[in-house]
């Protein structure tokens, strides 16, 4: 198929202009975004981002776990549609553009079309999945999980929120539910334009991740029981401290990952202490384990390395243990022609790339099971994300949609 010309390239102005007009939205209070998902803030930005589809000339579809399609036509009825897109929702703490760039990267292919007077064979639809970050709900990539077939919907629809609210009646409630079945679209391929998450573009002066494979990781949630007592007057021989027990199977965790180098990664991120007083010794703590690697047998053994030294550790102490696998997915490898057409546009557009495993998930890595898929990476400064001091540069965005343009208007095939 022919490949767009190098002059081809998006509105950089247009595109940070979008951004910022979106981080508006449920602003954060360090100059970040909170708009966790199916909150009024993630209604409010659902349908700025449907006006500006719809502007674009858009029709705007939605299924009933509120994933939202805008779909350009293409000139063949019958050919399968290109679908390029991430999520608009963000972290309790989040950035302004994880996963907001894919999404608006995705608009601004179109509103370039638009301009220029480009038509392709394949439709392209813009997608803006539901609950990709599994803050509120978990797990993480609800929605595209439902849509890829690997979670139930009634299932997904029952997740509460740490409020006991569930999913499904606060979509009802934010008035997002449509009437398409979740997963009926059939898709000629899947293009995510993210932000790295990491370092690593950033450190070696690449403009472009060509993101090959995705990690495998694996949650495991850890419940330790020991007795909540006075922290002054129980002695110390006479403790049963879940605390402790706690931070000794973290430790072991890192050790884990550390042995499993280079490409393995391990930590709690999410801790709850009860009673959680400040004289009251822990009786009981919650916690979740993330193992992540490129390997799923090395993901296999961390996870059965860390019960084996936590139950050790807890049977030392004389405290209870209990472990529940609360989410994860294999590693993923994508698909290689879509690979090719992100590495292809990235060297006709003369920016500077290199291969990358993606080290977090993202609905890519679901959607890559039903349909061929790539991702694109860009960098963002010193790799910190899931942080309201999250950045990236215009230039760094412009280059990430420029290569997003071209690989999707490349599978979609240009009609001269």
């Amino acid at each position: 198929m022919a490949a767009p010309g190098e002059n081809l390239r998006i509105n950089g102005d247009r595109l940070w202009d979008s951004l910022m007009d979106m981080a508006k939205i449920g602003p954060g209070v360090a100059g970040g975004n909170n708009r966790q998902t199916l909150t009024d803030a993630d209604a409010e930005g659902r349908a700025l981002f449907q006006s500006w589809c719809e502007d674009a000339g858009c029709a705007m579809g939605l299924d009933a776990l509120g994933n939202m399609f805008a779909t350009r036509a293409g000139t063949d009825p019958d050919a399968l549609p290109v679908y390029v897109g991430s999520h608009l929702d963000t972290q309790p703490t989040g950035g302004k553009y994880d996963g907001v760039l894919g999404v608006l990267g995705g608009l601004e292919i179109l509103r370039t079309m638009n301009d220029l007077g480009i038509k392709t064979k394949h439709p392209i639809v813009v997608t803006n999945w539901t609950n990709e970050e599994g803050t509120r709900f978990a797990p993480a990539m609800l929605a595209s999980g439902v849509f890829a077939g690997v979670h139930d919907q009634a299932w997904a629809e029952a997740r509460e929120d740490a409020k006991g609210k569930t999913f499904g009646a606060e979509l009802d409630r934010i008035g997002w539910r449509g009437e398409e079945p979740v997963g009926a679209r059939k898709m000629h391929a899947f293009f995510e334009l993210h932000i790295e998450q990491g370092p690593i573009l950033e450190a070696e002066g690449k403009d472009i991740g060509v993101v090959t494979h995705g990690q495998g990781l694996s949650w495991t949630e850890v419940t330790i029981t020991g007795k909540d007592a006075h922290t002054g007057s129980t002695p110390m021989p006479m403790r049963r401290n879940a605390g402790l027990g706690m931070a000794r199977v973290l430790e072991a965790v890192e050790e884990i990952a550390w042995a499993h180098g280079p490409h393995a990664v391990g930590a709690a991120g999410h801790i709850d202490v009860y009673p959680n007083s400040r004289n009251v010794i822990p009786g009981k703590v919650v916690f979740t384990v993330d193992f992540r690697s490129p390997d799923l047998a090395v993901i296999t053994d961390m996870v059965a390395q860390m019960k084996a030294r936590a139950r050790a550790i807890c049977d030392d102490m004389e405290l209870e243990i209990a472990f529940e696998q609360v989410g994860g997915f294999d590693p993923v490898t994508f698909d290689p022609a879509c690979v090719s057409a992100v590495r292809s546009a990235a060297e006709r557009l003369g920016y500077s790339h290199m291969n990358i495993i993606s080290g977090a998930g993202h609905d890519a890595c679901w959607i890559n099971q039903v349909a061929p898929t790539a991702m694109i990476m860009c960098p963002c400064v010193d790799g910190l994300s899931h942080n309201e001091a999250e950045e990236i540069s215009k230039e760094w965005a412009a280059a990430g949609a420029d290569v997003l343009m071209h690989a999707v208007v490349e599978t979609a095939v240009i009609v001269e």
